[in-house]
């Protein structure tokens, strides 16, 4: 569940266009924005026993800063800085553990190169037209890199963008992790093994193609997954059982995701895979979103079939709906349900809340 990204991506955009964001400084080719938002929700879901669970939760307030300046015609260095976990259910701010995005990168007419910490491109471009909701979202391939125990897809990365030739524009990357970082973790890969990964000095890859004709596009999106590939430590608690200590590989991730928008509905499908190393662990994603304007607010919804290769583990329908309601410019109201058709109901739920931007 990503519960921030459209807040966020409004936020941005905001900061981006200097509309709702306060301009802090603009002189002599230089811009200073901050921006952010404040989201607190009701939410109310089942436990892996059906139990039903709620609370008044902080959504992801955000606080960011968006800062760019000329280098000389044509070319624009920039910065982005956000801040999140700010808990303002509960009056309370996260350690410095805690963050969103930070970047610096240069644009001009060449493209766009980024350095930092961002949204994965798989994120961005396929798994977000179909769900990038306030707190329920479709499931996707990351559910796979979560069993290594880390989410860690956002840090150490380089992107290059390239501009718009033709409706074509594509995008390639890569994820550095370095021996001197911090960067152990373990996870269960199923059927009792467990695996660790180690900081190797290793760089992923990662990339994508995008094509716009008028009212549709069609976007494909990679990644290797190097960065959690890792060894063998255990089987059914056992450290003697004769594969541990061998290397594993955890896999690759990829989808093509369309879209298509007539007037005020924008409509979507994704094909998703996690293509595991492991026998029958493979998982397929197949969806359809669509989300309406109505003119004070958004209606949306999405229904996705997921497909796994483990005969042990059953197929699942998910649905997802939801609305919001625009109070004023700057802030809403949202009413969110999923049902993900998991045994003893397990996640499904409902979610109200309200955000203000500026």
């Amino acid at each position: 569940m990503k519960k921030t990204l459209l807040a966020t991506a409004i936020a941005g955009a905001m900061a981006a266009s200097g509309a709702q964001a306060a301009t802090v400084y603009n002189q002599d080719g230089t811009k200073l924005d901050i921006y952010g938002n404040i989201q607190i929700a009701y939410i109310n879901t089942n436990d892996s026993a059906g139990d039903s669970e709620d609370e008044i939760a902080d959504n992801g307030s955000t606080f960011g800063f968006a800062a760019e300046h000329v280098i000389y015609d044509g070319l624009t260095g920039y910065l982005k800085l956000e801040f999140d976990d700010f808990q303002a259910d509960e009056m309370k701010v996260a350690g410095r553990d805690s963050g969103d995005q930070a970047y610096v990168g240069l644009k001009g007419n060449f493209g766009d190169v980024r350095l930092g910490s961002y949204d994965p491109l798989i994120d961005d471009w396929i798994q977000d037209p179909i769900t990038n909701n306030e707190y329920f979202d479709a499931s996707d391939s990351n559910s796979g890199i979560a069993n290594v125990g880390t989410n860690d897809r956002e840090g150490d990365k380089v992107t290059y963008t390239s501009p718009v030739f033709s409706g074509f524009q594509f995008a390639v990357g890569t994820q550095y992790k370095g021996d001197a970082e911090e960067n152990e973790f373990e996870g269960t890969l199923g059927q009792g093994v467990e695996h660790t990964v180690e900081a190797d000095s290793n760089a992923s890859f990662f990339g994508g193609v995008k094509y716009t004709a008028g009212a549709f596009s069609i976007a494909a999106a990679y990644d290797n997954l190097d960065n959690y590939d890792g060894k063998i430590t255990s089987v059914n608690g056992s450290t003697t059982a004769p594969i541990v200590g061998t290397d594993y590989e955890l896999g690759d991730q990829y989808g093509v995701t369309a879209q298509y928008t007539i007037d005020a509905l924008r409509l979507a499908a994704k094909y998703e895979k996690f293509d595991a190393e492991a026998d029958d662990s493979d998982i397929d994603f197949v969806a359809l979103g669509a989300r309406y304007g109505y003119g004070m607010g958004d209606v949306y919804g999405a229904y996705q079939n997921v497909d796994y290769d483990d005969s042990n583990v059953d197929d699942r329908d998910e649905v997802i709906v939801g609305a919001t309601y625009n109070i004023s410019d700057a802030m809403y109201t949202w009413a969110e349900a999923a049902w993900y058709d998991k045994e003893n109901d397990e996640d499904d739920g409902f979610g109200v809340g309200i955000t203000y931007l500026f």
